[in-house]
């Protein structure tokens, strides 16, 4: 009996089995609700940069025809920077449940704008959303232990077994043909909806095919990882039920287990300050100022701003190019806490990856996260636009600040505009 008459009747003993049908539906079922779950969160994100761009032309130009001076231009006006979701991303939302993806920023201090987010639980946001990254990572793994982790025990218990294997030519190719069958299926139940997901959303086919690998690569893994367990003599003395349990446990053990053994691992290997050090040490440096002389806040400044040491002047007791001097100096002061924040971030990302090398579905989920452009690096991608940005910012205010140039609309018209960073 040939691969193809195999498969065929496999086919069709599937077609009459009806709880497998039921189960192949339910999984469909729920494949549907995690694309239209990603969908739907990524065109709420969609839609709320775009009414945040249209209010936020509107604010600018209405704050702006009231000012009379730079410095309060620079004071009042907020500019919108964001990070765009790729056409992809409703498949895996990422970090994008745990790390800004908008920020209004002005030429205050930069940094207690960054981390003043940093006040969302991390619990919940640790929770997640229902999506077809967590559905393929964590779900997956479940329904090919459903579907055959009695593959071969059923065929005992139901006293068929010997019949079976006395009739194959090959075993192996019997069992393959079974679970090769009954995991396409599943492959087809799961895959629709993302297929018609991304036609919706117009995702590169590039983007679209590396996502259906994966799944298909951690369908394959567990497939097999099943039927050589079935296959060996401890399953050969087992029930159904006792080989269900122990497959269960190594998808416990690396589902729940290793991430959360690793996650504490690595809190204690990697240690950072938080979001509120930083937002602390910017104010507190800033909040200062006010008290200190003014020589003290010029003299910190031009450390690094050499070229404005001849307009450091003033000529009464507040200034805007002194106030603006002290919100550089703040930020100045909290950098070696940010940068240190920024490489601890990037460091447990590493060691998180590493983990994952030990855990299917942590690998899984972070392969599916970078196609989509929402994984750990892009969130620290769109932070470094957001620094890059006010820093151009800051680049166009000094000189009008510094001068004694009248204020002018048409001065102002040449504000920079945020450029979101790209989804690699």
């Amino acid at each position: 009996m040939n691969v193809f008459s195999n498969l065929k009747r496999e086919a069709h003993f599937l077609a009459k089995q009806r709880y497998v049908i039921a189960f192949l539906s339910i999984v469909f079922v729920l494949a549907v609700f995690s694309v239209w779950s990603g969908i739907s969160e990524t065109q709420s994100q969609i839609s709320t940069i775009e009414r945040l761009q249209q209010k936020d032309q509107i604010d600018r130009e209405d704050v702006l025809s009231k000012q009379s001076d730079y410095g309060s231009a620079a004071y009042y006006t907020f500019q919108l920077t964001y990070s765009e979701p790729s056409e992809i991303a409703f498949a895996a939302l990422g970090q994008r449940d745990i790390y800004p993806w908008k920020h209004r920023v002005r030429m205050l201090a930069l940094e207690g704008q960054i981390y003043e987010t940093d006040v969302d639980n991390p619990e919940l946001s640790f929770l997640g959303k229902f999506d077809f990254a967590f559905l393929v990572s964590v779900l997956l793994p479940l329904f090919v232990i459903l579907l055959l982790h009695d593959l071969r025990s059923s065929e005992r218990e139901a006293g068929r077994y010997d019949l079976l294997i006395a009739t194959a030519r090959k075993q192996r190719n019997l069992w393959l043909s079974r679970a090769f069958v009954l995991c396409s299926a599943l492959a087809v139940a799961i895959l629709l909806p993302f297929i018609v997901g991304a036609l919706f959303f117009k995702a590169p086919l590039i983007s679209a095919l590396l996502m259906i690998l994966v799944v298909l690569a951690h369908l394959v893994f567990w497939m097999l990882l099943t039927l050589a367990f079935t296959a060996s003599k401890t399953a050969s003395k087992q029930s159904s039920a006792q080989t269900a349990s122990v497959l269960l446990a190594a998808w416990l053990t690396v589902t729940v287990l290793v991430p959360v053994v690793s996650d504490m691992a690595i809190d204690e290997m990697v240690h950072s300050p938080n979001g509120g050090e930083i937002v602390l040490t910017q104010r507190e440096a800033v909040n200062d100022a006010w008290d200190l002389p003014m020589s003290d806040t010029w003299d910190a400044f031009l450390v690094n701003h050499p070229k404005w040491k001849d307009s450091t002047q003033m000529d009464s007791l507040f200034e805007w190019k002194w106030y603006y001097a002290f919100q550089q100096v703040g930020d100045e002061k909290a950098s070696e806490l940010s940068n240190a924040y920024l490489n601890a971030t990037l460091e447990k990302d590493a060691l998180a990856g590493r983990f994952a090398l030990i855990s299917p579905p942590m690998m899984t989920q972070r392969l599916m996260a970078s196609i989509a452009g929402t994984d750990t690096q892009a969130s620290m991608r769109y932070e470094q636009s957001v620094r890059e940005y006010h820093q151009r910012l800051r680049h166009f205010y000094y000189p009008l600040l510094f001068s004694d140039d009248e204020f002018s609309l048409d001065t102002m018209s040449g504000l920079p505009k945020f450029t979101p960073p790209e989804n690699i």
